[in-house]
């Protein structure tokens, strides 16, 4: 028996029996999704719109929906975090941003430069503490009134001394 091959190749694509079931990516996200997208928790995407730092729309079940540039809004949260900036502080600059959106790049230089002001500010004051901890420790007080680090002003007039005398 003589097996014939054909000399063409038909490829076939496979087709959905309804085309018009092919669906677009979503524009809004479930918690669930935006959790998994940008490596937030649930509970934490729920206290951000708590505070204000994102907002959700609800479906007619009343469940959340987050449209899809919140996954920018927190990732700009989440660095923001990373360099020490107070959730309050990144609030402030978000309530700044007309309509809830999603900071530029443009809007990006403007945070940033106020954000390099404080991590300096903040640089400073770490740099002094850091300076002020061999003499605290050799101070030996031990109270939360009167040393150098808790208590710069020496609001109380306690002086390590007092202790041992």
């Amino acid at each position: 028996m003589q097996y014939k091959t054909s000399s063409k190749v038909e490829v076939k694509r496979f087709l959905p029996y309804n085309t018009k079931m092919i669906r677009k990516a979503p524009t809004q996200w479930t918690p669930k999704e935006l959790s998994e997208r940008t490596g937030v928790s649930v509970p934490t995407l729920h206290f951000y719109e708590e505070k204000g730092l994102i907002v959700a729309t609800r479906t007619l079940g009343n469940q959340r929906r987050y449209a899809r540039s919140m996954a920018r809004r927190i990732a700009f949260i989440q660095a923001g975090k990373r360099m020490g900036i107070k959730l309050a502080e990144i609030k402030q600059i978000l309530d700044e941003l007309p309509q809830n959106r999603t900071p530029t790049a443009k809007d990006w230089q403007v945070i940033s430069t106020q954000w390099q002001a404080l991590l300096n500010e903040r640089i400073i004051q770490l740099e002094n503490m850091r300076d002020k901890l061999s003499s605290c420790i050799q101070c030996g007080c031990l109270s939360l009134d009167s040393c150098a680090i808790y208590n710069p002003e020496d609001n109380n007039g306690v002086k390590p001394t007092d202790f041992f005398n």
